[in-house]
């Protein structure tokens, strides 16, 4: 009879697999290399998950799901105006970033870039993903528009979008030059001009 799986090991392949999936890429990680540095025998990776695509969606919920519970409530403080939240929420990101010298970049995006073409599980995942980080920021535009932060022409939706994509390319670029000057140049320069 096979043992009952272990949530403890899941949990552990999941949060240590993520890392070395975001250090190396999802290519350059093998199975191989996910289980030595979770501590445990490779063979017992497929106990957990049917294959490298699904864990890649798991660790892709499992990052963003960290971000939402360590930087969402910026969205959502009451005590702060709405636009000046959307600018703090991009600076606890770009902080997090500055924390591995911009040289990571963003899971959703390396990923997207990875997978998206050859794992519709994966694909699927990141779409999702991208849906709820849209959907946060465009709530948060929407009250700065109740408020008379900005402009009730502009439409949030896809205002929320483009925020997302002009942040993840200066992720992509970051990671390019491992430095900040393409963070400072979205927080000085596009945000401005977006969210006035």
């Amino acid at each position: 009879m096979p043992r009952p799986a272990n949530p403890e090991v899941r949990s552990r392949l999941l949060s240590v697999g993520r890392d070395v999936v975001h250090d190396r890429g999802f290519n350059g990680a093998g199975v191989q290399d996910i289980t030595a540095a979770a501590g445990v025998p490779k063979g017992s990776f497929y106990n957990y998950f049917d294959s490298k695509e699904v864990f890649a969606a798991e660790i892709l919920e499992d990052y963003w799901q960290s971000i939402e519970d360590r930087h969402g409530p910026i969205l959502h403080d009451a005590r702060i105006k709405p636009l000046a939240r959307i600018a703090k929420f991009f600076r606890a990101l770009t902080d997090d970033h500055r924390k591995h010298d911009f040289a990571l970049g963003c899971l959703i995006g390396n990923l997207s870039l990875e997978l998206s073409n050859g794992s519709e599980d994966t694909r699927t995942k990141l779409a999702a993903l991208m849906a709820r980080w849209e959907k946060s920021l465009a709530a948060c535009l929407r009250e700065a528009q109740e408020r008379n932060e900005l402009d009730r022409k502009q439409k949030v939706d896809e205002l929320a979008a483009i925020l997302i994509e002009a942040y993840e390319g200066a992720v992509m670029r970051g990671k390019v030059e491992q430095g900040g000057k393409a963070y400072e140049r979205f927080e000085k320069v596009v945000l401005p001009r977006l969210i006035r």
